[in-house]
């Protein structure tokens, strides 16, 4: 088991495993709406198979919301 941090909380994964792996993993709400970011850099869609989790990455799931108007 590996500990990574996902939003800022720790959870422990088994390694290997990638982006789109972690998404199904956790159940991720909406991922065809999320953007994910590894260690503060944001991971391409197209790249999510092929970037793989390591040790300690902090992962966060973005999603944007759009605002109204006042």
């Amino acid at each position: 088991m590996a500990k990574i941090y996902v939003n800022g909380d720790a959870q422990e994964v088994t390694l290997p495993l990638n982006i789109s792996e972690l998404i199904k993993n956790l159940l991720v709400e909406n991922p065809e709406m999320v953007s994910v970011q590894v260690n503060e850099e944001f991971a391409e869609r197209d790249d999510w198979d092929n970037i793989q989790i390591q040790e300690g990455d902090n992962v966060d799931f973005l999603y944007f919301m759009g605002g109204g108007s006042l």
